[in-house]
């Protein structure tokens, strides 16, 4: 590489020489909504994600075995990934439009669309077996992919804030 293409780099990526990225890492990214410091979107995210994936597995043994059992099973769990998402969903959004230091990065944005899409399909997913439990096969079972994939989606910009940008990551003044 040249050393043009070095100094262009380094502009474009180093917050020291990027006078944007330093404007951007200048502001607050303390949790609005924390107990005792931890941030509560990051302690409630676990949830919606176990569940989103626990259903899918559960349309799969439907598929496998056909037994009623898991029709049951999956309404139950695809009700909870939606209510445990909503409940993710609404510390998540008051912690981007509370924090100028999350809401001033695009992960964050990203990551909260993939997000608001996630609870609309778990949504969905669960209206879908409530009303109809025999269309588990296949508008249940693909409507269970999806979300997985979504999960996968707002996990990786989740990621992305945590390890990246340091959201939500409490260092203690001994470090």
């Amino acid at each position: 590489m040249k050393e043009t293409d070095e100094h262009i780099a380094d502009e474009t990526h180093g917050s020291e020489q990027n006078p944007v990225i330093a404007k951007v890492e200048e502001k607050a990214t303390d949790s609005f909504i924390a107990v005792a410091g931890h941030p509560l979107h990051a302690m409630a995210v676990h949830f919606p994600i176990a569940l989103m994936i626990c259903t899918l597995g559960i349309d799969i043994l439907y598929w496998w075995d056909a037994d009623p059992f898991w029709v049951r099973t999956g309404l139950w769990s695809s009700g909870l990934a939606f209510f445990a998402g909503i409940g993710a969903a609404l510390v998540g959004t008051v912690e981007l439009l509370a924090v100028p230091g999350i809401r001033a990065r695009a992960a964050s944005w990203a990551h909260g669309i993939a997000g608001m899409a996630l609870v609309s399909v778990a949504g969905a997913n669960w209206g879908l077996r409530l009303a109809f439990p025999e269309a588990v096969l296949p508008q249940g079972l693909a409507l269970s992919v999806v979300g997985v994939v979504l999960t996968g989606i707002a996990g990786w910009h989740g990621g992305k804030l945590i390890f990246d940008h340091g959201i939500g990551l409490m260092v203690s003044p001994k470090d």
